[in-house]
């Protein structure tokens, strides 16, 4: 299996949009992680809890019961390799190349519109994928907002 990759780029709020992506996927019966630093972690728990008020977004962090990560259809993780039973999608907010992403199906890379040093972050990470040989996606946020 190799896994599929796709960078969303021009994203104006990285945090709501990987919310959005993660609730669609969920929608569709999928099983994610999100992955970023745990002050960041933080932030996407809160804002999956109160992203609509008809909305239920199931998640649970990491260090949860084994039983909880189970049933849980998202995990966020500061490392990816904490959720093994999630294989489908991981969704990447972080600066570096996730660990373990080659045992996902997809990988999400999200990047912002206004901040350079993240932009240029996923410069980075695009070449060391290009250069791993894996094959990339690019959606660019800017031109489906119109």
């Amino acid at each position: 299996m190799t896994t599929q990759i796709a960078f969303h780029f021009n994203a104006p709020d990285k945090l709501y949009y990987a919310c959005r992506v993660a609730r669609k996927a969920q929608r569709q019966g999928q099983r994610l992680v999100l992955t970023a630093p745990q002050q960041t972690l933080a932030l996407l728990d809160e804002m999956l809890w109160n992203l609509s008020p008809s909305d239920f977004i199931p998640h649970c962090s990491a260090d949860a019961s084994a039983e909880l990560l189970k049933a849980s259809p998202i995990v966020l993780a500061p490392d990816p390799r904490q959720a093994p039973q999630h294989r489908q999608l991981l969704i990447n907010l972080g600066s570096t190349l996730p660990l373990g992403f080659e045992r996902f199906e997809r990988l999400i890379e999200i990047v912002s519109r206004d901040d350079e040093q993240d932009r240029q972050q996923a410069r980075t990470r695009w070449r060391n994928y290009q250069t791993s040989g894996y094959t990339i996606v690019r959606h660019d946020l800017a031109l489906s907002a119109r």
